[in-house]
């Protein structure tokens, strides 16, 4: 049993690797322009919808909440698996940009699309911090929505309980640009692939994109209880299954 799984695991690890590299000469073409980077981010999406199907892992998505391609969000998500970052590609239509680690930068071919087509963070830098979230903001301004995990990456040691205490960048940028958070809970990604065990587990990838909760006229007094509210709604989804 084993040894098909890890056979399986190798196959997936060839088509997610395969299917990057077959795209990146159209990655690195579209992202030489500011104005290109919407295709971009386009063939990031599209190397999800193909990497799980050609796997046998379908992607069920519960929208409670559909969003709106022409409106900027914050998506809060939880972090237990590195396959959240390519399922999110199929989950969401929207125009984001990662906030992600700038370790990332360095994966040969994946770390240059990431650093010229997301924003990475230092959380352990206080400038690189400030740099990430003024990035962000900009994002929000021009109207493309924030995709990051407020858990600060893979940090729970016992999934699916979330860690904490959530790290406060989201939700003070949600604040100050007045737009909405959306929370995303991915079920059972811990299941198929836990970051300290790389081997895949072949089963349907369940999603649940909760309705939005509002920041308008919200100030950064009310990032604690935002945080808070976050939490709840992701914590009970994991806890429901």
């Amino acid at each position: 049993m084993r040894i098909f799984k890890t056979l399986y695991s190798l196959w997936a690890a060839f088509w997610l690797i395969g299917i990057f590299v077959l795209l990146f000469p159209f990655f690195w073409l579209f992202l030489q322009k500011e104005t290109w980077k919407p295709y971009a981010h386009y063939l990031n999406r599209l190397w999800g919808k193909l990497f799980f199907p050609l796997v046998g892992i379908p992607i069920k998505v519960q929208y409670d909440f559909v969003p709106d391609t022409q409106q900027a969000y914050v998506f809060c998500a939880n972090h237990f698996s590195y396959l959240d970052i390519a399922a999110m590609g199929v989950v969401l239509k929207n125009y984001y940009a990662f906030v992600g680690k700038s370790v990332i930068k360095k994966v040969p071919l994946f770390g240059y699309m990431f650093a010229k087509l997301h924003i990475q963070v230092d959380r352990e830098d206080k400038s690189s911090r400030a740099k990430s979230m003024t990035r962000s903001i900009k994002a929000l301004q021009s109207g493309r929505s924030i995709v990051i995990f407020p858990e600060g990456g893979i940090k729970s040691k016992k999934p699916p309980m979330l860690h904490q205490p959530f790290k406060d960048g989201a939700f003070v940028m949600a604040v100050q640009q007045q737009v909405p958070l959306v929370p995303i809970t991915f079920l059972n990604n811990y299941k198929i692939m836990y970051d300290s065990k790389p081997q895949l587990n072949r089963q349907a990838l369940r999603v649940i994109v909760h309705e939005p909760i509002p920041t308008t006229g919200l100030t950064q007094e009310d990032v604690p209880a935002l945080k808070e509210q976050v939490y709840q709604v992701i914590q009970t989804a994991l806890n429901k299954g």
